[in-house]
């Protein structure tokens, strides 16, 4: 611990990501990536402005972007922010509608990068436990708080609040915001985004980085009413005036553009989620439904650590959370047939079902 180290900086507990194992020999199951490639459109849009224009600086509004995203939803452009990855702009949320005097809620069980921007800007939180079956309870936030968080669908569970349990909570809430962080949605559920035009104190927040395959050119959009853009734009300017770059910017509306693929892609990843469920089931694993690109399983006559490690010592990659009421499950990403097919085999001599 450094001397010169911030006292926040020397309290805080960073946010630990899923590992990038640097040589490819390993089936990655671990950090929820689409397992098929970008739209070829996409690729083909960057490759050709891959030009002189790159000693510019982007558009700092990203106008093109927020443009087609806005008419994608049937949105203004004003009703439109776009950050780098869903994470800055999950990070630009709390600084911008959370540093308030009361604390505020999110699942106990939630995306863990939460307690890290509560950390670093010092914002009280209240962690809201959810039901044994791992369901967010509306009547817990029937509280006063200075905000509400959750992943809509769910991490890591996958579980999802209906568009109709989404609407009581920002009727419940009128007062603050509530984000609804959409990572998954594509894979199975409703947007919430139909809910804005009723609810100004609703910001949906999504990435590029899941159903469009963009997790490496770090994309994310949120979409709210036009006080609430405001609020994320100051903030935004406030620590960094061009947070995509052209390439980015490039890619992003290419794959807006290509509907097709993208439809076409996420149903083969729910397709292969069904029958990756289907073949664990038959081997006495508990699985928790799911709507995301990702399954949250237990498995049978084995703990749940034990067998993430024969997995990696097989060159196979999952994720293990070694945290209370979660310790006994595995979170595992959705790949492609065949690689899902090598884990099902190999889970199966591990757990010795023949």
């Amino acid at each position: 611990m450094s001397q010169y180290w911030s006292r926040i900086i020397r309290e805080l507990k960073p946010y630990i990501p899923g590992e990038q194992p640097k040589e490819n020999r390993y089936i990655k199951l671990n950090t929820n990536e689409n397992p098929y490639p970008p739209s070829p459109r996409v690729i083909d849009a960057i490759v050709k402005a891959v030009d002189s224009t790159l000693r510019r600086y982007p558009d700092p509004n990203c106008d093109a972007l927020k443009q087609i995203i806005a008419v994608y939803y049937g949105l203004n452009k004003g009703n439109v922010f776009v950050g780098n990855g869903s994470d800055e702009i999950l990070a630009l949320s709390f600084i911008s509608f959370f540093k308030q005097s009361l604390p505020i809620l999110f699942p106990d069980i939630s995306y863990s990068f939460y307690e890290v921007y509560c950390g670093i800007f010092e914002i009280q939180n209240i962690r809201v436990p959810l039901t044994e079956d791992f369901d967010i309870s509306l009547v817990d936030y029937e509280q006063p708080n200075g905000g509400i968080i959750f992943p809509n669908p769910n991490a890591p569970t996958g579980k999802l609040l209906s568009l109709e349990q989404i609407k009581k909570l920002l009727e419940q809430n009128g007062e603050t915001v509530v984000i609804v962080d959409e990572a998954y949605i594509d894979f199975g559920g409703d947007t919430a985004v139909q809910l804005i035009g009723e609810h100004p104190n609703l910001l949906v927040a999504q990435t590029f980085s899941k159903s469009r395959s963009l997790a490496g050119l770090r994309v994310g959009t949120a979409l709210g009413s036009e006080e609430l853009i405001e609020g994320l734009e100051r903030a935004k300017n406030a620590f960094n005036s061009y947070p995509l770059d052209r390439l980015a910017i490039t890619g992003a509306v290419e794959a807006i553009r290509d509907e097709a693929y993208f439809r076409a892609t996420c149903k083969k990843v729910m397709d292969t989620r069904e029958r990756t469920v289907a073949a664990l089931s038959k081997m006495g694993f508990s699985i928790i439904p799911s709507v995301a690109n990702f399954i949250f399983i237990k498995p049978p006559g084995i703990r749940a650590g034990e067998l993430y490690t024969r997995l990696k010592d097989d060159k196979v990659l999952v994720r293990y959370f070694d945290k209370p009421r979660i310790n006994e499950y595995l979170r595992v990403t959705i790949g492609t047939d065949a690689e899902m097919q090598t884990f099902i085999e190999k889970t199966a001599k591990i757990v010795g079902v023949v």
